[in-house]
């Protein structure tokens, strides 16, 4: 992508709407008195407004945001013709963020930039936790093992009984038992922003985030916790 059409359309947008990134991953820094904060490095990419929609028009209100910036050769047909008809770089991935119908609007083909975020924000930080496989319901659910005295055998992880008494004879839907563990979308809230590296697009964020590394994740502000003002 020509980097002097990024820099004419980029904008530094404050807005309820948020990022997607890549979570690059865990390290730590030190505070002045010394103290070790984990952090988590979260890398902003190429976030482009693709469509906004409105009340009037689609019945809702919404920000789309494109990203995942590819080659031409990446993108099939009708790909290329969506970019190509909006005047915006060729992304592979599209996300829309709901806003408020009375929350101030970007513009199609604004570049948001990683200053939208400051330092002392805080921001939820969504994605697909880590894929575990099937689990017992001790690494599941946290449960308790069971003694690990002689004569017990090989019932130490043991979940125990789980039956009901003749009435009304059956288990009860949801109750927590051995199963698949991971790999669903999950919110991590009020994670405090503690830098904000430019020059790389990195957001460091205090504290873990859900997913690997290289995954993707969407950063958005925090509602109902008050924020740094500016």
């Amino acid at each position: 992508m020509d980097e002097s059409v990024v820099g004419e359309n980029t904008v530094n947008f404050k807005s309820s709407f948020g990022l997607v990134g890549t979570k690059v991953g865990m390290s730590r820094i030190f505070e002045d008195d010394g103290a070790s904060v984990p952090i988590t490095l979260i890398n902003i990419g190429l976030n482009v407004v693709s469509s906004v929609k409105t009340v009037e028009k689609d019945g809702y209100c919404a920000v789309q945001i494109g990203y995942h910036e590819v080659k031409k050769k990446k993108l099939n047909k009708p790909s290329l013709g969506y970019c190509a008809n909006l005047g915006i770089p060729l992304v592979s991935k599209l996300k829309e963020f709901r806003v408020k119908n009375k929350d101030p609007l970007p513009t199609v083909g604004s570049v948001i930039s990683i200053d939208s975020f400051s330092i002392g924000e805080f921001v939820n930080v969504s994605g697909v936790s880590k894929g575990k496989g099937y689990a017992g319901a001790i690494k599941r659910h946290g449960f308790s093992s069971q003694r690990t005295s002689h004569g017990n055998s090989v019932s130490h992880r043991a979940i125990g009984s789980t039956g009901m008494c003749q009435d009304p004879g059956r288990v009860f839907k949801g109750k927590k038992m051995s199963g698949h563990l991971g790999a669903v979308k999950r919110t991590t809230r009020n994670l405090k922003i503690v830098g904000v590296d430019d020059s790389n697009m990195l957001l460091l964020v205090k504290g873990s985030v859900p997913g690997n590394n290289g995954s993707e994740v969407g950063v958005r502000p925090a509602i109902g916790k008050k924020q740094k003002s500016r």
